[in-house]
């Protein structure tokens, strides 16, 4: 693999050393390889380690195939892709309601799937959705990029923004739900609020529309990333999602009325602010048949 970029404007003063290390977050032994073998160029010439990088420095990074060894999956139906935004090492897809991020068992063909069939060479997953959830999902196109984005997950500099339509009125304009979660003992497929067992859980409602039967859509951001976050959290304040087949078994909907709305974050190479939005045909005609 071999990648040429431009360091950003807004790119503070470093060395090549802390550039490799501190922002691109190249693992030690990937750097080695870099170092021994020169596959780094700054400007089409080798660099020594300490020598400082500035904006406008074109860098050129090239790893074998002992650095990141091929890993092969099977491929999808690329037909099944709805791209959002691509580029040389990120793709972020609009994922339907009722698909899988990726599979859990040998040869079971997921989004993941789907994906790396579209571009042509096997992705890997940043964050997954619920298979009953649509909306923005970002994967790593190449394994060179992957820790970067998971260190801004982990960091919570990904924002992630949800649309649910929910029962009931919420007559607040903000809540902020703090209920710890822990695993259902008695349904393995399911979260409950444990105060005592739990994980700490932060989750953000803002108040978009009521309608007037009795349903509001809400904008819910993760302080948190548990499982069904969302979804406990709005149960357990007697405002469930419509078509929750989990936590709201009476609903008649056709599908569970939660989606991810908005993601944003900072591109980890070009420095580039990023936001993306997008809805799915099936939420959105649901919300109209309900509002």
């Amino acid at each position: 693999m071999q990648f040429t970029f431009t360091l950003p404007e807004s790119l503070p003063q470093m060395t090549v050393k802390q550039f490799l290390e501190e922002q691109l977050l190249i693992p030690r032994k990937i750097r080695h390889f870099l170092r021994i073998k020169k596959n780094i160029l700054i400007n089409h010439e080798e660099v020594h380690w300490n020598e400082m990088v500035k904006p406008g420095d074109i860098c050129q990074l090239t790893f074998d195939e002992e650095d990141y060894p091929k890993k092969e999956i099977l491929r999808g139906n690329p037909d099944l892709v709805q791209e959002i935004y691509q580029d040389q090492h990120l793709i972020i897809v609009n994922k339907p309601e009722g698909m899988k991020t990726h599979g859990n068992q040998p040869g079971e063909i997921a989004l993941l799937n789907h994906v790396s069939a579209y571009v042509g060479q096997t992705c890997y997953v940043v964050h997954r959705l619920d298979m009953e959830t649509s909306g923005l999902v970002l994967f790593a196109k190449n394994p060179f990029i992957l820790p970067i984005l998971n260190r801004l997950l982990e960091k919570k500099e990904i924002a992630r923004e949800y649309w649910a339509l929910i029962e009931g009125r919420v007559e607040s304009k903000e809540l902020v739900f703090r209920d710890k979660i822990g695993r259902d003992r008695h349904d393995r497929r399911k979260r409950i609020v444990d105060a005592k067992n739990g994980q700490y859980a932060e989750t953000h409602i803002s108040r978009l529309k009521q309608f007037p039967n009795q349903t509001t859509l809400v904008r819910c951001k993760l302080k948190t990333g548990r499982t069904h976050q969302i979804r406990v959290h709005l149960s357990r304040h007697k405002h469930p999602i419509l078509g929750d087949p989990l936590y709201n078994s009476s609903s008649k909907v056709s599908r569970l009325m939660l989606h991810a709305f908005r993601l944003s974050f900072t591109h980890p190479l070009t420095l580039e602010q990023l936001s993306f939005t997008a809805l799915s045909d099936t939420f959105e005609t649901v919300l109209k048949q309900n509002g």
